[in-house]
């Protein structure tokens, strides 16, 4: 097995460490320095180890540096997050899971979105927890304003408990294979607690529905793990009639956000029905009363 040259564990960390200059480090600088970075001393008293250690890491005959050591190389360096996870990976060690679920949307990812008005687009926290969405989603599927933010979480109207309905909540969605979406919502969820372990939303939702909703508690005692991806839906629309749409799934990096996309196939008359459903504009009397459990 061969590494592409400067990619290893060794060389990685050697590259940090002559980026970082001494005075981010707090270390004092002198005339007759010839290092631009960290001197492997240096690095190795921020890192609380020895000098020889830091050599044969970079050296490559040390190849195996514990987590311990790891989090200690990775806040001397000050790496970035994505860096961290790297150097871990670089160890053949599992990063260090994030403690709770992110909600917030960058602004970059932000200004994207809100250039695609002419597709129904949402997004969600790695919980399925609905934190943002745009017109013609609203117009397409209902708004979900209507909702308190507690109860627009798509796992949850997916796999009702209490005295809920047996049907989606919110989306009134005909798909092609059921029972495989109901898999593939499950055995997403079990991966995102691999990802957030600490994050008690998501704990709690699994052990709500775990508790009262079969189907769910079923699905989730196979163990699958596994990503949501796209698929082919027909949605019933209570203006327009039921329109085709692809649904494809977008991961947002790490932080395991699901950017929804439910667009028709160009220059057919389901793109034509969508149209029309963006034009009439928000649509609402899909929401019930929210399953008691929920209040």
């Amino acid at each position: 097995m061969t590494t592409t040259p400067g990619t290893g564990l060794g060389a990685m960390i050697r590259t940090w460490r002559d980026r970082l200059p001494p005075s981010a480090a707090a270390l004092p600088v002198g005339r007759a320095r010839r290092a631009i970075g960290l001197r492997r001393e240096e690095l190795a008293d921020l890192a609380g180890v020895s000098v020889d250690y830091v050599v044969r890491l970079e050296q490559g005959r040390a190849t195996a540096p514990s987590a311990q050591v790891l989090a200690s190389l990775a806040r001397a360096l000050q790496l970035s997050a994505a860096e961290r996870d790297h150097l871990y990976r670089l160890a053949h060690l599992a990063p260090p899971a994030d403690g709770t679920i992110p909600d917030h949307i960058p602004p970059g990812v932000h200004r994207v979105l809100t250039r695609l008005g002419d597709v129904a687009v949402a997004v969600f926290a790695a919980d399925w927890q609905l934190i943002w969405w745009n017109r013609a989603w609203a117009a397409l599927l209902g708004d979900p304003s209507a909702s308190p933010p507690q109860l627009r979480n798509f796992a949850r109207d997916r796999f009702p408990v209490g005295t809920g309905p047996a049907q989606l909540a919110r989306w009134p969605v005909i798909e092609l294979d059921r029972d495989a979406m109901d898999a593939a919502v499950v055995s997403d969820l079990r991966r995102a607690t691999g990802r957030f372990p600490h994050d008690t939303r998501l704990a709690e939702l699994v052990r709500v529905l775990g508790a009262g909703n079969g189907r769910f508690a079923q699905l989730w005692a196979t163990g699958t793990v596994a990503a949501h991806s796209e698929g082919r839906k027909t949605i019933e629309h209570p203006s327009v009639g039921p329109v085709a749409v692809d649904c494809d799934v977008l991961a947002d990096g790490d932080s395991e956000r699901k950017i929804v996309v439910m667009s028709a196939v160009p220059g057919s008359a389901d793109e034509t029905t969508l149209r029309l459903a963006e034009i009439a504009g928000p649509v609402g009397g899909w929401e019930p009363a929210p399953p008691a459990a929920w209040r």
